[in-house]
């Protein structure tokens, strides 16, 4: 059993008396306060902001599980909610308790071994369950709402409505409806009071979208249970109602993009990336909170088509690496209050002191995770390094097709067990290692850093070699004769790393002197042309099986396989049960790249 962190309830428990007694203080302050001198006149303008973090993904501290080491990167960035905490305090101090609110834009509780831990390893979903530590941190840097993100459902429903019900705060989903009835399955919105002494309250209404991906992404999860209509159709709906209901600001937490792109082509009928579409067709907003794409965007403007006013965007980059500020100017028009302008800007927590009272809550969490991802699971012969990974056939990803091989192959009936079987995957970091010697579960987690669990699906030959023309689209074109710079080659067309299959089991190359869509030349399996006709057993994860990225055919095709384990659990299980990592025993990829039939590498 997991060792059990040290009792943080005492701490919150201790922390929230403290706090509900400087409350109480307070508001017995301001009537007496009143009573002694009536202010001269009503104040006509006011002013507040609302705070915007997005995509934490779980990063509390800064720190990077797969490297047992404190974050790093190119750009010098820190990581963690703990430093994001400071900044917002400094925020607090310099304009008033009252006159900040803290909203997040989703994907909190899966990224880090950290959240994974919490949910497979000591699940809050179990008896005696420990508190989910973003909610604990979430708590105590007071959120007053967050939007579901996609990768809440990826643990599935039930760990997610159990850190709901953790949260001091809302989750907000008002395009997560169920299935059955068509209602909300979340709070579509909260509206919160800015207090203005002598004037009133000033309403400020927060909706909450998440992203219609999760229909395909988190299929095994909410197929039958929850559907998820566009964001653009669900703010029509709701952003009049709170007008009506009097809210003075209307303010969008959207967990989607904003330049109306969907990585999932035609799949579904609904835009992934859509905040800019909302700002423009849908009248009566203010401001929005973009989260999704880990970009950072301080301050973009939309203008309304329908009323010809701008609406602010703003996107505060992932993991806690940046703080997005947004200041609202309102003045007091006969009894309401009117926006007169609104700005957005981003911090940058780098160099700021982690907040000491997060660290006391979480050390001991953090300090338990360290330790198991620390654990050695078997050994390797040599390093396996991913470095090369996005243009070369590297052993370190003949591992992971290797291991979802094998599992897909156990488990077909006895007729798919007869068709050719091969496997496809993701480069998913260009930094994972497994070093020789000793193999830790971070060095496998470092590889296979998502929560995908694995299928067979059917493909034929003639889907197969339209697959991998898709995935070669990752790749510049680059004449022949021309020099090849791996610094700028791949990535185009947007199309990142982890949306780049190679395949196992069949022999191929990829001509990259080619146009888009004539690049993958000599496909064999077993040494034989692939035909039209042929039908393949295809070991593929479940984001991609269910169309994420936008592959063809994939999505529909039939399945011979699936399950619910993890394949990273699988590859670490798979170390285990032999004890020893061996390249040997893999069955090689057999890609190469070429430019007009000559090998590049």
């Amino acid at each position: 059993m997991p060792v059990s962190p040290m009792n943080r309830r005492e701490f919150v428990q201790k922390s929230a008396v403290t706090g509900a007694a400087v409350a109480a203080v307070g508001a017995a302050a301001v009537p007496a306060r009143a009573a002694d001198r009536k202010p001269e006149h009503s104040p006509r303008t006011w002013s507040f902001s609302i705070l915007g973090t997005t995509d934490l993904h779980s990063h509390v501290f800064d720190w990077d599980y797969y490297t047992d080491a404190a974050y790093k990167d190119a750009k010098g960035n820190s990581v963690g909610v703990a430093r994001v905490a400071t900044l917002i305090k400094q925020q607090r101090e310099a304009k008033g308790e009252d006159r900040v609110l803290l909203v997040d834009a989703g994907d909190i509780i899966q990224g880090t071994s950290l959240a994974y831990y919490y949910a497979r390893v000591d699940p809050i979903t179990s008896a005696d369950a420990p508190e989910h530590p973003m909610a604990v941190a979430m708590n105590h840097m007071r959120y007053d709402a967050a939007a579901l993100g996609n990768h809440e459902f990826n643990y599935g429903i039930d760990v997610l409505r159990t850190f709901e019900s953790q949260c001091r705060f809302p989750l907000l989903g008002a395009n997560a409806l169920d299935a059955k009835t068509l209602r909300p399955a979340f709070r579509p919105y909260t509206v919160k009071r800015i207090r203005v002494p002598g004037a009133p309250d000033i309403k400020v209404g927060v909706l909450g979208l998440t992203n219609p991906g999760i229909a395909l992404w988190d299929k095994d999860n909410v197929s039958g249970k929850m559907v998820f209509p566009g964001l653009v159709e669900q703010a029509k709906k709701y952003v009049p109602r709170m007008r009506a209901l009097g809210c003075d600001v209307v303010f969008l937490t959207d967990h989607s993009g904003l330049d109306g792109s969907s990585s999932y082509g035609d799949e579904l009928p609904y835009v992934e990336n859509a905040s800019n579409l909302v700002a423009e067709q849908v009248p009566g907003i203010d401001a929005i909170l973009v989260g999704h794409t880990h970009v950072e965007v301080p301050s973009y403007t939309v203008t309304n088509t329908e009323t010809g006013k701008d609406v602010v965007l703003s996107e505060p980059y992932c993991w806690g690496m940046r703080l997005t500020v947004f200041d609202f100017d309102l003045e007091l028009v006969r009894g309401q209050w009117k926006v007169t302008k609104t700005t957005a800007q981003t911090l940058d927590p780098k160099g700021v002191a982690e907040d000491v009272e997060i660290t006391e809550l979480l050390k001991a969490d953090h300090e338990l995770v360290v330790k198991y991802v620390n654990t050695p699971v078997g050994t390797c012969t040599q390093d396996l390094s991913a470095a090369e990974s996005c243009w070369k056939d590297v052993p370190i990803m003949d591992f992971i097709h290797e291991v979802q091989t094998k599992t897909v192959a156990a488990g077909l009936s006895t007729a798919d067990a007869a068709l050719p079987l091969i496997s496809v995957a993701a480069p998913f970091s260009r930094t994972a290692d497994i070093p020789a010697g000793d193999v830790t579960i971070r060095d496998i987690a470092g590889l296979y850093i998502y929560d995908n669990t694995l299928y067979g699906k059917k493909l034929t030959g003639a889907q197969l070699r339209d697959y991998l023309e898709y995935a070669a689209k990752y790749y510049h074109q680059v004449p022949a004769g021309t020099a090849v710079d791996t610094s700028a080659l791949t990535n185009a067309n947007s199309f990142w790393d982890y949306m780049y299959d190679t395949a196992a089991g069949v022999s191929y190359e990829i001509d990259i002197a080619q146009a888009e869509g004539s690049r993958i030349k000599n496909l064999t399996y077993d040494g034989k042309a692939v035909t039209d006709d042929q039908v393949f057993v295809v070991a593929v994860n479940n984001y991609r099986a269910n169309g994420g990225s936008g592959y063809p055919h994939i999505a529909d095709a039939g399945i011979a396989y699936s399950s619910t384990n993890e394949i990273r659990q699988l590859m670490i299980d798979y170390v285990t049960g032999k004890g020893t990592l061996d390249p040997v025993d893999f069955a090689a990829t057999n890609w190469k790249l070429t430019q007009g039939g000559t090998p590049v590498f």
